[in-house]
């Protein structure tokens, strides 16, 4: 089973600003206060976390979850 990467860019709908992020293994992130804008950015319906939402890769939880669908 390959490592999750723990480091996704997060590009801000409103002004697109791409910041690279340190995503927690832990916990999801549910809110984001984008540095180019000042926007509070939330999930998006149906994403866990503003990673899967606004992220070049989605959390660590769901790339184990995809992980493990590929390989069932």
């Amino acid at each position: 089973m390959s490592a999750a990467v723990l480091e996704s860019t997060l590009t801000c709908p409103v002004c697109a600003h791409a910041q690279v992020e340190t995503m927690p293994t832990d916990a999801c992130l549910f809110f984001y206060d984008c540095p180019g804008c000042g926007a509070h950015l939330k999930p998006r319906p149906g994403d866990c976390c503003v990673f899967c939402s606004y992220g070049s890769l989605p959390c660590p939880p769901v790339q184990a979850s995809r992980v493990a669908r590929a390989q069932a």
